[in-house]
C-alpha cells in the first residue's frame, strides 16, 4: 500500500467512525501533535484521544485533498471538518449540539506502510467563534 493509500484509509477510517482500523493504520510508537494542548507517544495514548474527541464530537471530513513526498516517507492532507460539538470539553465552551465548519491540515510521517506521526492544525479562535 501506498502513502496516498495509508492516508486516505486512515480518513475512511475515521469518516466511518471505525476506530479500531483507524488505529490500525498508526504505529505503535505513533508520535500524536495536536494543535492545543501536549504531544501523546504511542497507539495507546492516541487511542485515549480518539475515544475523547469521539465523545465530545461528531465529525466528518469533506474535500480531502493528499499530497505526498517523492520517497512517499511523508504527506500532508487538506480538508473541512463538519461537526457537532456533543458534549463539552473541559475548560471549552459548553457543548449544546453546536454545529461548525473549519479548515484544516494534517502531516504524517510513514515507515514501513504505517503511520507514525501525526500533527494537526486548524484554527482555535474559528472554532471558539462558532461554537460560543
Amino acid at each position: 500500500m501506498n502513502t496516498t493509500e495509508i492516508v486516505a484509509r486512515y480518513y475512511a477510517a475515521f469518516n466511518a467512525k471505525n476506530w479500531t482500523a483507524m488505529l490500525d493504520c498508526v504505529s505503535e510508537d505513533v508520535r500524536h501533535h495536536v494543535n492545543e494542548g501536549a504531544n501523546r507517544d504511542g497507539k495507546a495514548h492516541f487511542a485515549d484521544f480518539i475515544a475523547h474527541m469521539d465523545h465530545c464530537y461528531d465529525e466528518e471530513l469533506k474535500q480531502l485533498v493528499i499530497m505526498v513526498n517523492e520517497d512517499g516517507s511523508r504527506a500532508a492532507a487538506e480538508f473541512i471538518v463538519h461537526g457537532t460539538y456533543k458534549n463539552t470539553d473541559g475548560e471549552l465552551p459548553e457543548a449544546r449540539g453546536q454545529k461548525y465548519v473549519l479548515p484544516a491540515g494534517a502531516f504524517f510521517d510513514i515507515r514501513n506502510g504505517e503511520i507514525t506521526r501525526v500533527t494537526t492544525y486548524y484554527n482555535l479562535q474559528n472554532w471558539l467563534s462558532q461554537v460560543s
